[in-house]
């Protein structure tokens, strides 16, 4: 039996997950809803409908795992535990500061409806949140360094795009090489903002527009730009369409640390992801835990998960003794 999936939001990740349940032989996914008119939405799937997302209450018996493609900023904060009374779900919730409160939220309402919420589900939170808490577990003496980039921070760029005169803009996170190298090394450096990245952006400006206060309004932006190193390029349209219309991104986590009665011993731990599209790769993880999701609804668990709770069998179609024989 295929795990019956929903997906509630169809912008970038919401067609994301639509092409990662094609890739998972066990799921087909049943409905798609959405905020717009359901008509005027055009999906891939030819198999499954798209409805209203005032709607969603009446698919509950239809619908094994609801996956959740809101934004966190204010969507998630509402939907998940919202959609928890109905469905076992799952989102991407990447507010970091908020986690605990978000987790709180919907571990009351999965409890009070009998379901199973994995939040936070992605890589960053998500997979480099795994391997930060895997390096500590391993070497409890030592430090954790994390590097995004080189990628197009969508936040960032939607900062510039909201600049008066400019009409486009994509914002890239790139690791200091020197840095990434130190850490490498196991130098264990102390690493400002300024001295681990540097962000570099791409503007399209409107027509007349002050490139020198648009430049300068960008550099000297609070919580954004002022407390890195930062480039501007003005660009065409045309060079924009075709040299940055993609979404990549990726990252490093890192943990140095030492062994030894007298710290002889240096080790160096690092996980590496380069992602051709944010988005298809956020999706896939998410895809992942939404069967993992179906299976521990399936033992009868119920309350708000993280990745942290989830054993990693859980989240592959394979069963425990081909795990057995073919990965371990």
């Amino acid at each position: 039996m295929s795990i019956r999936v929903g997906i509630m939001g169809y912008g970038n990740l919401g067609r994301g997950v639509e092409c990662a349940v094609k890739h998972n032989p066990d799921m087909e996914l049943v409905a798609v809803f959405t905020r717009r008119n359901p008509e005027d939405l055009k999906i891939l799937t030819e198999t499954a409908k798209v409805y209203s997302a005032d709607d969603a209450e009446k698919m509950k018996d239809e619908i094994d795992v609801l996956i959740i493609c809101g934004g966190s900023a204010t969507d998630l904060p509402v939907q998940t535990p919202r959609y928890v009374q109905w469905y076992n779900v799952v989102d991407s919730f990447d507010t970091h500061a908020k986690i605990p409160e978000h987790f709180e939220n919907v571990d009351r309402a999965a409890k009070e409806s009998g379901h199973v919420g994995i939040i936070s589900v992605g890589w960053d939170p998500g997979m480099f949140s795994l391997n930060r808490m895997y390096a500590n577990a391993i070497l409890t003496n030592g430090r954790d360094y994390t590097f995004w980039g080189k990628g197009v921070s969508q936040g960032h760029s939607d900062a510039v795009r909201r600049i008066a005169g400019v009409k486009d803009a994509r914002q890239y996170t790139i690791p200091v090489e020197s840095a990434l190298e130190s850490v490498r090394r196991g130098e264990n450096p102390e690493l400002t903002t300024r001295e681990k990245h540097t962000r570099e952006c791409f503007v399209v400006a409107e027509e007349g527009a002050d490139l020198a206060r648009i430049e300068e309004e960008i550099k000297t932006m609070p919580n954004y730009f002022d407390e890195y190193d930062t480039t501007v390029h003005f660009i065409s349209e045309e060079e924009m369409k075709k040299n940055h219309s993609g979404i990549p991104h990726g990252g490093f986590v890192i943990r140095t640390g030492k062994t030894g009665w007298e710290d002889e011993h240096s080790h160096v731990i690092e996980y590496r992801l380069r992602l051709d599209s944010n988005p298809e790769f956020t999706s896939s993880v998410i895809v992942a835990y939404a069967r993992a999701a179906y299976r521990m609804a399936k033992e009868g668990q119920t309350g708000c998960r993280t990745v942290f709770d989830v054993a990693p069998a859980y989240l592959c179609a394979a069963e425990g003794a081909e795990l057995r024989r073919h990965m371990l």
